[in-house]
């Protein structure tokens, strides 16, 4: 992964950043304002650097969490839970097809950025795209319910800054 520029985020842009992700999230995240935030633009999207850890990073205009962040952060919203016959298929950055999908969050809407994590232990394995609402995933019989964007596993997952 090739760093294109890294600076630390004034403290105007981390406020405006953190107040989007309590909006979509909840107060839960509250407690990033006494991190250090840094900006990695990288070659497909920007990374945000929490404490030095990539937890965050930014898609079209959206800030997210990362697997690794939703991880640390044990997010509550926006999660589709994935049955044990999809782990190793998301966990190579496949799409999650509507059949393997367990539970969604009922506020999911069509083109959402989504945590996806296993069954057994609530576990993320990949943020994705949403490409349906969250009620249809569970009830499709078929078709593609999300589509994977970065998974564990990926260059992300493995990258250090």
């Amino acid at each position: 992964m090739k760093v294109k520029s890294r600076v630390q985020l004034r403290k105007n842009v981390k406020n405006k950043m953190l107040k989007d992700l309590v909006s979509t999230f909840g107060e839960e995240l509250s407690y990033l304002e006494d991190k250090t935030l840094e900006k990695i633009i990288l070659e497909e999207y920007s990374l945000i650097l929490v404490d030095g850890r990539p937890l965050l990073f930014e898609i079209e205009g959206h800030l997210f969490p990362t697997v690794h962040g939703a991880l640390e952060m044990e997010l509550q919203k926006r999660v589709v839970t994935v049955d044990k016959g999809a782990i190793r298929f998301v966990s190579n950055g496949a799409d999650i097809m509507a059949p393997g999908v367990v539970a969604a969050d009922p506020e999911i809407k069509k083109g959402d950025l989504v945590i996806i994590v296993e069954e057994t232990h609530q576990k993320p394995l990949a943020i994705g795209k949403a490409i349906m609402e969250g009620p249809e995933m569970v009830e499709a019989t078929s078709g593609k319910a999300i589509k994977s964007i970065i998974h564990v596993g990926d260059k992300l997952w493995s990258a250090e800054f």
